[in-house]
């Protein structure tokens, strides 16, 4: 390296006296600028070697600068992904991530995104304590560069990627076509709160019915578009309309309360009348036969 490392002690060099110490003058005092001055001791264990060219880099964030040291001080294998950092740090995840595409626009990260034999898609990142190290090394070797490993051109390559479900969303109890078609108006103007929430078709169609759902809980149309449109991320929306399937399942809120049906006027009670067939008492509005005694005239057996 052609940058002097202040955290390292020369080796083949001499104690120097007190007159010719690098950071005093020749009458032993301390330099008159107030500039900083290195207090070093020889580290034995648990240290990292780091780069000046990183260090006291001219384009990087101070942010970034530290958190490529806290990456590069890690065993392999640690996490290092956007949650674990804002995990760790308080500086949140916005911040955090802006310092990684830093790192990766300089070199010093790479970042790809990989299928397991599972199945499970992760994210790879490879460290880098001296970008382009590995190109420089193999050009001055006289060997060309090694060309970046071909993908194996089978049908399953050729096949285009297959698109990830979206979440499943909340379901109306009853669904009618024109509360469908309110529903998918709502999404259809979300975009014209944030271009960002620009949904295809099949993306309205899926998420239609969880919509539906919140307008069958007496929220109009505008409260529903001001519930998915507020609050949104400033990080770009890699799906939005996933992340619009999530906001409406975990925003979901509940249904109106049960109103009781009215009370119903209570039977008027009539007062006692003498049947004229057979002298029982009865409840009636006015005086008459029974109803036993109704029922036998209806049949004819009376005179």
């Amino acid at each position: 390296m052609d940058t002097q490392d202040t955290s390292v002690r020369p080796h083949a060099q001499s104690r120097n006296s007190g007159k010719n110490h690098p950071h005093r003058h020749t009458n032993g005092h301390a330099h008159p600028g107030g500039g900083v001055i290195h207090d070093n001791t020889r580290h034995t264990s648990r240290f990292t070697v780091i780069g000046n060219h990183l260090t006291q880099h001219p384009d990087l964030s101070l942010l970034a600068i530290g958190l490529a040291c806290h990456i590069q001080s890690l065993p392999t294998g640690a996490s290092v992904d956007i949650k674990s950092l804002a995990a760790r740090f308080p500086e949140g995840p916005t911040r955090i991530a802006a310092a990684l595409r830093e790192l990766e626009t300089h070199g010093y990260l790479h970042r790809t995104r990989e299928r397991t034999p599972a199945g499970r898609i992760v994210t790879r990142t490879v460290s880098c304590n001296q970008p382009g190290r590995r190109r420089d090394r193999a050009t001055s070797d006289g060997a060309p560069p090694r060309p970046p490993a071909r993908r194996a051109t089978t049908a399953a390559h050729q096949e285009p990627a297959r698109r990830r479900a979206l979440p499943a969303v909340p379901k109306p109890a009853y669904i009618s076509p024109a509360l469908l078609q309110t529903a998918t108006e709502v999404l259809a103007g979300l975009r014209r709160a944030d271009p960002r929430l620009l949904l295809s078709a099949t993306d309205a169609e899926h998420l239609a019915p969880g919509v539906a759902a919140w307008l069958e809980r007496d929220l109009t149309p505008t409260a529903v578009r001001h519930a998915l449109t507020s609050d949104l991320p400033p990080e770009p929306l890699r799906r939005p309309a996933a992340f619009l399937a999530h906001r409406l399942t975990a925003q979901l809120p509940p249904l109106p309360p049960v109103r009781p049906p009215a009370p119903t006027a209570p039977e008027p009670r009539h007062p006692f009348q003498t049947c004229d067939g057979c002298d029982r008492p009865f409840r009636a509005p006015a005086p008459g036969r029974c109803r036993d005694c109704r029922s036998v005239l209806a049949g004819g057996r009376l005179a």
